[in-house]
């Protein structure tokens, strides 16, 4: 559910206004609104939200902490996939480049969910673009490094829950030249028949000698961060 102008909310903001912005928190950040069960574990946040004692960006922080967005988006996932979904729901944006993915791979895994989460929304980008009261939504820069990186701005825009997997993050998979529509990611090669990987993490078992670096990276993030963890 895309939008073009921000919604914000302010101390005089009436409680249909702060209605209507709990529901737009919900489409951005959650990617459709919360089941009944699911409304009960956030009930005092939405109180206290909906009351004006507290704004947007600290909902957010109630929202990513809660089991409600980490059971939907985080224990599901790899770690990079679960970094893009949270750029996408926070920031507005995709992931720039695997010099950033690292940087929050790193993050996430030596200091903690809460703390990551915290760090997008404690961050100046956070606060430039969105402050305190204003509801995150999808950005579209006035122009874009090249077309690839508009191609991939447009595909987490439009990238429904969890259309493209649960492993590999888009930034990777266009990179690889994989298709990953519908879950499953394939390697299509020319004049050859289409190659489905199955194995975790879902990449074709052999790539072409160029992307051999690229692989190993992905290995990286995706596997071997287990000794930052302990």
């Amino acid at each position: 559910m895309e939008r073009t102008t921000p919604i914000t909310v302010s101390r005089q903001s009436s409680p249909e206004e702060r209605e209507t912005a709990l529901r737009q928190i919900y489409y951005q950040a959650l990617e459709r609104q919360p089941y009944a069960y699911e409304r009960k574990q956030l009930a005092k946040a939405e109180k206290d939200f909906l009351c004006n004692k507290i704004g947007v960006r600290r909902f957010l922080k109630e929202l990513g902490h809660s089991s409600v967005y980490l059971d939907s988006f985080y224990y599901s996932s790899s770690n990079p996939k679960f970094i893009e979904n949270c750029f996408k729901h926070f920031l507005g944006r995709t992931v720039q480049d695997t010099a950033e993915m690292q940087a929050y791979v790193n993050i996430l895994m030596k200091r903690g969910v809460t703390h990551f989460i915290n760090a997008i929304l404690d961050s100046d980008e956070y606060r430039q673009n969105f402050g305190c009261f204003t509801v995150p939504y999808q950005r579209s820069p006035r122009c874009y490094e090249s077309p690839k990186a508009y191609l991939e701005t447009d595909i987490i825009r439009h990238e429904l829950f969890g259309q493209r997997g649960w492993a590999l993050p888009t930034l990777y998979w266009h990179q690889l030249g994989l298709s990953c529509e519908g879950g499953v990611c394939m390697y299509i090669e020319e004049d050859s028949d289409v190659q489905t990987a199955t194995d975790m993490p879902p990449i074709a078992a052999a790539e072409p000698p160029q992307q051999d670096q690229l692989h190993d990276e992905l290995m990286e993030l995706l596997w071997g961060m287990d000794a930052a963890a302990g």
